[in-house]
């Protein structure tokens, strides 16, 4: 049984860091999932991939993951770049604008 600890991605519909300063421990899956031939519905025998356990920490999902004898792998977050424009958006309807401003 294996588990990836990782801190969440914003979703793209937020524009803000909301629910993603926490990490993350959640089950790899240790079987790949079937088809139901009756219904279509995807399924699985594996019940550990329902489970996502949420920490404060890095340090503490890895203590939790060491404790109870789960290997786990960390996937480092990547650092948001922020995209700062000269003089921002309200420079759009500035009255100054040299040429008008059209999408």
């Amino acid at each position: 049984m294996s588990a990836k600890i990782y801190q969440p991605a914003r979703s793209a519909m937020q524009s803000g860091q909301s629910r993603t300063k926490g990490w993350i421990l959640e089950f790899i899956p240790a079987q790949a999932r079937f088809i139901d031939p009756l219904m279509g519905w995807t399924g699985s025998g594996d019940m550990n991939s329902q489970v996502k356990l949420t920490f404060d920490t890095r340090e503490a999902a890895i203590a939790y993951a060491e404790k109870n004898g789960i290997e786990y792998l960390v996937a480092e977050p990547k650092k948001r770049s922020h995209i700062l424009r000269q003089n921002g958006y309200g420079d759009n309807f500035a009255a100054q604008r040299r040429t008008p401003w059209t999408h």
